[in-house]
This record gives structure tokens, sequence and C-alpha cells, in this order.
């Protein structure tokens, strides 16, 4: 088996060779709390309000880990006709999204599926398609086009993701406070576990800018490419639509 080594691979992580993510599960809200000292809900919230802000029938919220997005979506809309599906390339991680989600049974549906690779979700079939803080661990650029490939014709993609304070000295002091507490934190919370945080961190470093991203989903095929950055550009929520013709 060959592992994904491609320049959009930012965290050059592989989860077929090293499922971190598989066992970190139980401990993977708290690491999220540590890391952005509790900013990711405000974050998550934002993106949630930008989904439900949508025309749509059908979602799937791909790279779902516990989730978040969904529950923070479920209470500002209306669920009655739609069809949610959370999905996770990890069981350990739908496993817990399954125990969270469960008096939600009857509208989320819950599904394994590698994001770079949905073989078993039709073309043009989705109207929304949500991810959050995971193209910085996987080839985005795969990911990109499985989003391009499900979602119908005019559909919309909405990406929460890390990106760049504009200000460059800020920008070196954010990166210089992750090199120095990540590791410490990460220690700390997964009990010694060195590649939780790694992967993490040096997907943070080597992701694109907010600009650079824009530009790739732009020369992949989507239209009405925009982002939002929040907490100065720690992360930005990016929105692109998949061409109506």
């Amino acid at each position: 088996m060959s592992f994904n080594t491609s320049p959009s691979n930012a965290a050059e992580y592989a989860w077929e060779k090293d499922d971190v993510f598989g066992r970190i599960a139980s401990r993977y809200d708290l690491l999220c709390d540590m890391f952005s000292c509790g900013i990711h809900r405000l974050w998550k919230r934002r993106v949630a309000q930008r989904i439900a802000s949508e025309p749509w029938n059908t979602l799937i919220d791909g790279a779902t880990g516990t989730g978040d997005i969904i529950l923070r979506l479920l209470p500002i809309l209306s669920a009655q006709g739609r069809t949610m599906i959370a999905a996770d390339i990890s069981p350990k991680m739908l496993a817990i999204a399954e125990r969270r989600l469960d008096r939600f049974a009857e509208t989320v549906k819950l599904c394994q599926l590698d994001a770079e690779n949905m073989s078993s979700i039709a073309d043009n079939s989705v109207d929304a398609y949500s991810l959050s803080l995971v193209l910085k661990i996987c080839d985005r650029q795969r990911v990109l086009r499985e989003a391009l490939r499900i979602l119908k014709p005019g559909g919309r993609l909405i990406v929460l993701e890390a990106s760049n304070i504009r200000i460059g000295l800020l920008h070196r002091a954010y990166l210089r406070y992750m090199s120095i507490c990540m590791p410490a934190l990460g220690w700390l919370a997964t009990g010694g576990d060195a590649s939780a945080y790694r992967y993490l961190l040096q997907g943070i470093r080597d992701f694109p800018t907010a600009e650079a991203l824009a530009t790739e989903m732009t020369q992949l095929g989507f239209t009405e490419v925009a982002f939002e950055r929040l907490s100065l550009g720690i992360v930005a929520i990016h929105s692109a639509r998949k061409p109506a013709a």
C-alpha cells in the first residue's frame, strides 16, 4: 500500500499508516479546547450559522469527528424534510459522535467515509457539504475534487480551516506560541502520543493562506469562492459553489 505524500497534504498525514485520531478520539474534544483556549466553539457556531443560512435538503458533514458541527446546527434550523449525514473515516470518532447524536437518530445518519474517496456517494447528489479543520491533515486537492463531484450543480461547500494572520509579525508570534504550547499540551492530553500534535502543528504551519486556498478552489472549478477570517485569521470559513450548469 502506498501512502499519500502529496504536496497538498500539509501535514504529510496518512490515516492508513498512523490512526492517531482513532487513538485520541476520547480526548479529541479536550485537545480542541486546550489548543484553542475554547475559541473553537465560537468558530464552529459560526460555521453552523453559515450552513443553516443556505438552502439545502441534503447535507454531508465530512470528517465530522465527534459531531460538533451537527450538534450546533440542529438547534438553529428545522430538520423537517432534511437529510443530514455525519461522516468520518475513524470508527472510534464516529462511535463518540453516535453517542452525542443519539437523541437525533431519526434526523442524522452516521456513515464511515473517507473524504478523499467517497465512492459510495453518487455524483451530483448532495446540496451542501461541510468540512471543519480537516483539510490540513489530508490531501486537500483530492478532498476538494470529491466535494465538487458529489455536490449537485449549484451546491454549496463550506469549509472551516486553519488560515493566516495578515500581520506577519503576529502570525509568526502565533506559530511560535503553537510550536511551544502544542507539544506540551498535546503530550499532557494524549498521554505522550507525540504524533497527535506533530501532525496538527505541521498542518497549521504549512497550510496555504486564505487567499491561496481560495485560488485553489477556483482553479479546481468552484465558483463564488469567498472566505471570512475569524480570530484575526487563525482560521477562516471558506465558501464556494459548484457551477450551476
